[in-house]
């Protein structure tokens, strides 16, 4: 009975990349993997960097055999505009919480913020917000929070690359970001306005950049939904080898089969220096494994993609 089953729940082959979808506001970063296992017709869909329910714009999605590929992806910074409230405080330090105090005073001068943004650019330490999904103890923080529970977090380095100020008509500021793979833009608002004393909470969020993909390459859940009934979402998928950012090594049919066996195959050109990681491709482009250059001139795999990733 088992076999049968997994045969049963076996995958028809299909084309692997990545596809970029413009998250709607009110839909978790799950919402988009269920719906893109609905309009690619896989179980084989994971995202790559989790976006607020209230936040909106670039969540990468990794598609059959690229989902192996996600550690290889080069270059995990991300890039958001936002808009910040000052004045109010909230229990998710974001639009969608609970308030849990309010300025009564004055706000701060546009050349107060400005010398307060300056505070967070550089290498700065966050505390993760209660209403996160960082865990503590095994159990998600935001599943606490939703208890009532507030515990201790162990601060993290991240590191704000921009943060600057583009609009200021009080109580609303934009700014535009760009910073290290788990920053929390919710914590930097809800720290600029304990900095100015007068509170602060994320009123709108929109991530235009997520390492190397772009919101000019995302596509929304309708426009999506409409390819994928017409037969024709897989043209949305973005080759691996283009995102991955490792030096290309193009195989041969006989090195293929061997590396497809996880056997090691000696090394020509380019000479790299031991320990690089390569992307190995086919004749028709398509990325076949990584491979990891070992001393003594040998190429090691480090992951094999599944041999009916399909063609584009």
């Amino acid at each position: 009975m088992t076999r049968r089953r997994r045969g049963r729940d076996r995958e028809a082959p299909g084309p692997a990349g990545f596809l970029v979808v413009d998250k709607p506001s009110g839909w978790t970063s799950h919402d988009v993997v269920d719906a893109a296992r609905g309009w690619l017709g896989t179980r084989r869909v994971g995202h790559m960097g989790t976006l607020d329910p209230l936040a909106t714009g670039v969540l990468p999605l990794a598609v059959r055999a690229a989902t192996k590929l996600v550690p290889f992806v080069q270059n995990s910074d991300k890039a958001y505009r936002g808009w910040i409230r000052l004045g109010v405080d909230t229990d998710t330090l974001d639009a969608e919480g609970r308030v849990t105090r309010r300025h009564e005073g004055p706000l701060p001068g546009e050349a107060a913020l400005r010398a307060a943004l300056e505070a967070f650019v550089g290498e700065i330490e966050q505390i993760p917000p209660m209403f996160s999904a960082v865990k503590k103890g095994g159990v998600p923080l935001h599943k606490l929070a939703r208890e009532g529970r507030e515990v201790e977090r162990e601060p993290k380095r991240v590191r704000v690359e921009r943060l600057e100020l583009l609009a200021y008509d009080p109580p609303m500021l934009q700014i535009a970001v760009d910073c290290s793979m788990g920053t929390y833009v919710r914590v930097l608002a809800a720290d600029l306005g304990a900095r100015l004393g007068c509170g602060a909470h994320l009123a709108e969020l929109r991530r235009t950049r997520s390492g190397p993909f772009d919101v000019a390459q995302a596509a929304t859940p309708e426009r999506l939904a409409e390819a994928a009934e017409a037969g024709r979402i897989d043209r949305d998928l973005i080759p691996a080898l283009g995102v991955l950012g490792l030096p290309a090594l193009r195989l041969c049919a006989e090195e293929v089969m061997q590396i497809r066996r996880g056997a090691e195959i000696p090394a020509q050109e380019p000479p790299l220096p031991p320990g690089t990681c390569m992307a190995a491709h086919d004749d028709a482009g398509e990325v076949v494994a990584i491979l990891e250059l070992r001393p003594g001139r040998c190429l090691r795999p480090l992951r094999v993609l599944d041999s009916f990733a399909g063609r584009r």
